[in-house]
């Protein structure tokens, strides 16, 4: 074994630790992450609350929907799920005593009985026959008494196109799962979790668990593989609880649940079928909830990351040799029974016995983290500052803020023109909350789009059926919002107002637009290429006016560009609901088909621009699509059919329904037109 100096093994800590802020994320990006994934969530229930929305994003019964898991918890990894809870309107409590919380007459609860379970499982009692006509069909009588059947549950409720997964509804859009658990809320905490309270001498702070006692817990539809009742068991879920304490680590202690996560996919589960995999992510965060409650070390630092690592690592190889792995709440709960027991656990053991014995070095087959490792391998000599290096530019700042704040747009966007109006209401609303400048950088960008969802719905609803006095009313409504939206939002907002423009007849318009934005991206260009200071204490009007993101987010239920209807509308059966178009894509998509009217010239060279865009930059699946359209347009079949089987070929393994809408415009391409 090659023995290094104190230096050199700092220097790797160091390295690994900027290696993994560039991965897991910065400080900066795992604040921010949260802070506008809390506000979204907090937008999204004001407006299920105020305007009554049952059905909004979640089914009959739900009053409350909240994203939790690691996304939650201020992760991007690629891969990761995104979990929702989506909350029925009937409580759960422990004993009959805590009723008297609740207007029993107007409000039904449900009683968790948990005399038969195995620890961290209940089964859901409903106290009358005459209970909520919509659990109805999930209810199942056990030793003569009515109650809430999980396996039932799960099977009633599964959505189309959707997969079981534990306790949730699974469906994937491109590469990332997204897992709907519908659940029950108990505002109180559960009596079997009362002894962790009293444990959290180190860790957590008090002013952590009392906060997370008086939130509860909930209780999702899964039952203990080896329980009494498994079929019709509940399991206690500590979600927001746990959500709580990884806000609680400091940042050396979250990249180090990060870097478990990465040995977890990438060395311990690589290669392995869904099914094969006996290691989950849960399984880390409660290993590194135990590592820091236990206070297994007295400082967790950039300067020891692989001490700190290293220790969690030992104690999983511990609990997998003892073959138990006690829930971190409810420690009675071996969440190994069931799965990782006889050979199965004997298997797991010596997998990663055989990578302890590789000591720290087993991290050198994490593609994720080799690099940083290696390169002060081959220079001893180099000397790593993680608080400086670990930090970002300005302009890589902004944009990585800008793209969080886009990937919190789409999930609460309803495009109805009345729906738009009163969801800009409760904007109006959070302009008065107390909220950090993260959060007022997402509501700006919110009603950016809320003005530009409205105005295209404000053309629709009028032009058929109004008068031309109401249309023209209208249309300079419209008008204003967009430019509103040009002047408060990103650099690409402008796209929508020459959209408006083109889609009303106003070619020349559009151009002049577009012209403003290529001037725009040519000044944001330059901004990029001197690096501009960071972004904290700027305005956000400054941070939208100077920074672009790659992609134009358009609605599938409101037609921007008649063009792309095909497309808007295969994207409608996507979980996303969007049609993702890099910005310089539709920028010259419509700079040809507003030439076409105003200069033919004009409109070739800008379906060449086009051309070079794609092939020369872009290259993804809608980009060919788009040039097919334009090819096409322009009367050049055989350039439209290539194309064509560009967009087909990039849409293969990852894009669905790019793949079935380009098979269709080849069809109907080849069926329109003889081609030898």
């Amino acid at each position: 074994m090659v023995l290094y100096s104190k230096m050199a093994v700092k220097n790797i800590s160091e390295s690994v630790y900027v290696g993994l802020c560039d991965k897991v994320g910065t400080p900066q990006q795992v604040a921010f992450r949260r802070e506008i994934s809390y506000v979204s969530d907090l937008f999204l229930n004001q407006v299920q609350k105020r305007f009554g929305d049952d059905d909004y994003l979640s089914g009959n019964g739900v009053n409350k929907i909240v994203v939790t898991g690691s996304h939650r918890e201020g992760f991007r990894l690629n891969g990761s799920d995104i979990d929702f809870m989506l909350c029925y309107n009937c409580p759960v409590i422990w004993n009959f005593t805590q009723s008297q919380f609740y207007n029993i007459q107007r409000q039904e609860v449900i009683l968790c009985d948990s005399s038969e379970s195995p620890p961290g499982f209940t089964l859901l009692l409903l106290p009358t026959e005459e209970s909520n006509g919509y659990f109805l069909p999930f209810r199942v009588k056990i030793n003569g008494r009515l109650y809430i059947s999980s396996s039932k549950h799960r099977e009633m409720t599964l959505s189309r196109g959707c997969t079981i997964h534990g306790p949730c509804s699974s469906v994937r859009y491109e590469d990332v799962e997204f897992d709907f658990a519908k659940c029950f809320a108990s505002d109180f905490w559960p009596p079997s979790a009362i002894p962790w309270i009293y444990r959290c001498h180190h860790w957590p702070p008090v002013h952590v668990v009392n906060e997370i006692v008086s939130n509860g817990c909930h209780v999702v539809a899964i039952g203990h593989r080896l329980g009494n009742h498994a079929d019709d068991e509940w399991r206690i879920s500590f979600s927001q609880a746990e959500n709580r304490l990884v806000y609680s680590m400091n940042h050396t202690q979250f990249l180090t649940y990060g870097l478990l996560k990465l040995f977890l996919k990438e060395i311990i589960n690589k290669g392995l079928r869904e099914e094969d995999k006996l290691l989950c992510s849960y399984h880390m965060k409660t290993v590194v909830f135990w590592a820091i409650q236990q206070n297994v070390l007295s400082h967790w630092g950039s300067q020891n990351i692989l001490a700190c690592f290293w220790v969690c690592f030992k104690l999983l190889l511990k609990c997998v040799y003892d073959g138990v792995c006690p829930n971190f709440f409810i420690p009675l709960n071996n969440m190994f029974l069931g799965k990782i027991h006889g050979g199965a656990r004997t298997d797991l053991f010596k997998q990663l016995y055989e990578l302890y014995k590789k000591g720290i070095a087993l991290l050198l087959h994490s593609p994720s983290i080799r690099s940083y490792i290696v390169d002060i391998l081959c220079n001893p000599g180099t000397t790593v500052c993680a608080a400086e290096t670990a930090l970002m530019s300005g302009n890589e700042f902004n944009s990585k803020l800008l793209l969080e704040i886009e990937t919190h747009l789409w999930s609460h966007l309803e495009t109805g023109l009345l729906r738009c109006i009163n969801d800009l209401q409760v904007v109006e609303q959070f302009i008065g909350l107390p909220l950090t400048w993260f959060q007022l950088a997402w509501l700006q960008k919110m009603g950016c789009k809320y003005f530009q969802d409205t105005a295209f719905n404000l053309y629709h609803t009028y032009k058929n059926t109004a008068s031309n006095r109401s249309l023209y009313i209208a249309d300079k409504i419209a008008c204003h919002l967009l430019k509103l939206a040009a002047k408060f939002g990103v650099g690409n907002d402008v796209l929508y107002l020459s959209m408006y423009y083109y889609k009303t007849f106003r070619y020349r318009k559009a151009l002049f637009v577009l012209q403003m934005a290529n001037l725009i991206t040519d000044i944001v260009y330059f901004d990029l290429k001197n690096d501009a200071e960071t972004t904290r204490g700027h305005s956000l009007s400054s941070l939208f006016r100077n920074t672009l993101i790659k992609f134009v987010f358009l609605q599938t239920d409101i037609s921007y560009i008649d063009e792309l209807i095909l497309e808007q509308e295969f994207a409608k059966k996507t979980v996303k609901g969007t049609l993702n178009i890099p910005g310089s894509v539709i920028l010259h998509m419509l700079e040809f088909l507003c030439f076409r009217h105003v200069d033919s010239v004009r409109a070739q060279e800008s379906l060449d621009s086009l051309q070079v865009v794609v092939q020369g930059v872009l290259g993804d699946a809608i980009s060919w699509e788009i040039l097919g359209i334009c090819q096409q347009i322009a009367g050049n079949i055989h350039a439209a059919l290539y194309s064509y089987q560009m967009a087909l070929c990039k849409s293969k393994d990852n894009d669905s329904v790019l793949h079935t809408v380009a098979i269709q415009r080849i069809q109907e391409l080849e069926s329109n037109h003889y081609i030898p």
